[in-house]
């Protein structure tokens, strides 16, 4: 086996080791060092109950108390638990501020799961290992996609994506296109092996590969979309569904938007004729539901018995249920020009037997490389789109990102692959907002439009060294925050009279995050950094949070975070900092200096007085 895929099966392994090390709830892992650790959130008040996808329970709830929450993505596996109750394993479907939703992986509701001192915490997602594990020990079983792992790695010659002059030049439906946009749609559609589609942000990449699927379309090509997350693949899906073509979203999707509903199977299977035989099924899976419910806690053996034969029941009869749909879906997975969904989720849909002439994955620099491999198979053609100066993928144990497991599949790629097509041109934001990460991470190849020209001040650094505005550490070791910072935001908001509906407030801490929440006005967007990727707002204001006298900066080491909170403001930029702290800091030093050139910069000091 070749070693670089020995040395991620090695990762990977580790990765679920560390996850279940550190996942585990016992007497050597508190409930508080969980917590602490951004790896439990307890106690949690349920507001809500119903049954969702597949009729597996559904809970909605909200947090009582600030919580490092960075760790819990839309789709991380978790458990469900009560002290001295059997935990119950569940997926997250969404958290957002203080208020989310899970799905658990059970017949119905735990009896106690409204008592007090319930939680949730993050689970190993053995499944997912397991899936990638299995698709990199097969991987060299296949010449093609052998062939295509040198490559990417720069151990063979990369074949050249496309064939000058053999494709005819398109008619574009989207006539707005750029010159940038129009090269990367036309490389897509000469397409015979793999490219890349870097964008960086504001640069137009869902639009231009929407056109770019929509031209596949328009020649009769069944094409294979997939994204790292489900809000990701939404958004993409949204474009497509938007641009007239027959979409498939598959999947096991919580909340996704009302106007995508209709374009998954579940939704297109809601007036099939198979619809009459699945009610009646549910209605005798409830019934029998409703006699196990009669049995409560503290029971005696046989009446245990007697659930647990109820539950199994009503097992048995939602597996007919499932076996159903896949028999219906069967024929949806046909007539649909584009799938879209998760690795997982169309590893899961059950592609194998189908031919997909192009795969496009979006948001490639957050896809882990080992599942992106899951789904390299399903197509002959590959286009990876995205940027790998924004967030990686989130890996937890040191050990594998050590080993590289965190290293995105575009990152491997794109310095070895002869087909990149740069979207050169940004719509989003000021010249001077974008222009700093133009210079540190994109040699200055990313132009500004236009009609965005600088028109006055639109960057600005407020600097707290000397106030003694120093980060603290939130309740029970919890995130870092710094209300000192938050306290010289609201005299900027209140000075500068911005618009708390047209301003977000971000920050690299959930601590902080939380405190903020209580203290600015309740209109703002009030965000992590991770979690505003992908957004924008008129104005942006970043707390940076970091002040000590050792100069610790923590995790704004990566600086792929603040390419990201740097370009989400569209007409003004605030970053709030300790120049003092994290000016020590090369890359910090080399920003500051460009906002004193090309924008404003002023001590918190004069915002005190």
């Amino acid at each position: 086996m070749h070693p670089q895929i020995q040395n991620m099966l090695r990762a990977v392994a580790l990765e679920e080791k560390e996850q279940q090390e550190r996942f585990r709830l016992d007497q050597q892992h508190s409930l508080k060092s969980l917590k602490a650790e951004g790896l439990a959130l307890h106690p949690i008040r349920v507001t809500g109950k119903g049954f969702g996808y597949a009729e597996y329970p559904e809970i909605r709830f909200r947090l009582p108390f600030p919580a490092e929450t960075q760790l819990f993505r839309d789709g991380s596996a978790i458990e469900c638990f009560c002290a001295d109750e059997e935990p119950v394993k569940g997926i997250l479907l969404n958290l957002e501020g203080n208020m989310g939703e899970f799905r658990l992986f059970a017949p119905d509701f735990p009896d106690w799961i409204e008592d007090q001192g319930v939680g949730i915490k993050l689970s190993p997602d053995t499944r997912t290992t397991e899936i990638m594990k299995d698709s990199l020990q097969n991987l060299e079983k296949d010449k093609r996609l052998s062939r295509l792992f040198l490559e990417i790695h720069g151990e063979a010659e990369a074949t050249t994506a496309t064939v000058p002059g053999t494709a005819e030049l398109p008619v574009f439906h989207n006539r707005k296109l750029n010159e940038s946009q129009q090269i990367a749609v036309r490389a897509v559609l000469a397409n015979e092996h793999i490219l890349i589609v870097h964008g960086p942000p504001g640069t137009g990449k869902t639009t231009t590969l929407v056109e770019a699927i929509r031209q596949l379309a328009d020649e009769g090509k069944k094409v294979l979309v997939s994204a790292p997350s489900n809000t990701a693949v939404d958004h993409i899906s949204l474009g497509l569904v938007r641009g007239g073509l027959k979409v498939l979203r598959v999947g096991n999707i919580g909340k996704i938007d009302p106007e995508l509903y209709g374009h998954t199977p579940e939704g297109r299977l809601k007036d099939s004729g198979h619809q009459k035989d699945i009610k009646a099924l549910k209605v005798r899976a409830e019934e029998f539901r409703r006699m196990a419910l009669k049995y409560k806690r503290n029971f005696g053996k046989a009446e245990r018995e007697q659930r647990k034969l109820l539950f199994q029941e009503v097992k048995s009869i939602r597996d007919e249920i499932r076996k159903m749909r896949a028999y219906e879906e069967d024929k949806l997975f046909r007539e649909a020009q584009v799938i879209t969904g998760t690795p997982i989720g169309l590893r899961d849909a059950g592609l194998k037997s189908m031919h997909f002439d192009t795969l496009v994955i979006d948001e490639a620099g957050q896809c882990l490389e080992p599942l992106a491999w899951v789904i390299f198979p399903f197509a002959e053609k590959i286009v990876l789109a995205g940027d790998p100066y924004q967030l990686p993928p989130t890996v937890l144990g040191t050990e594998a990102a050590k080993l590289g497991l965190n290293r995105s599949i575009l990152e491997a790629a794109i310095h070895h692959l002869p087909e990149v097509h740069l979207l050169d041109t940004q719509y989003r934001m000021r010249a001077s907002i974008a222009g700093f990460s133009s210079a540190w991470f994109y040699e200055n190849l990313l132009r500004t439009a236009v009609h965005l020209e600088d028109q006055g001040v639109h960057i600005h650094f407020i600097d707290t060294a000397g106030t003694g505005m120093e980060e603290s550490q939130g309740p029970e070791g919890s995130s870092l925050q710094n209300e000192g910072e938050l306290d010289i935001i609201q005299k900027l908001i209140d000075q500068e009279g911005l618009d708390p509906t047209t301003t977000a407030f971000i920050s690299p801490y959930a601590g902080q995050v939380a405190v903020a929440k209580d203290s600015l006005p309740s209109e703002m967007r009030i965000r992590t950094i991770d979690s505003f990727q992908g957004q924008e707002a008129p104005v942006v204001i970043v707390s940076l949070v970091r002040s000590n006298a050792d100069g610790d900066i923590g995790f704004l080491k990566d600086y792929r975070r603040m390419n990201v909170a740097m370009t989400r403001a569209k007409e003004k930029l605030y970053l709030v900092g300790d120049s003092a702290t994290i000016g020590r800091d090369p890359f910090y030093q080399a920003m500051i200096t460009y906002i004193e050139e090309k924008g404003q910069y002023r001590s918190a000091w004069e915002l005190m007085h």
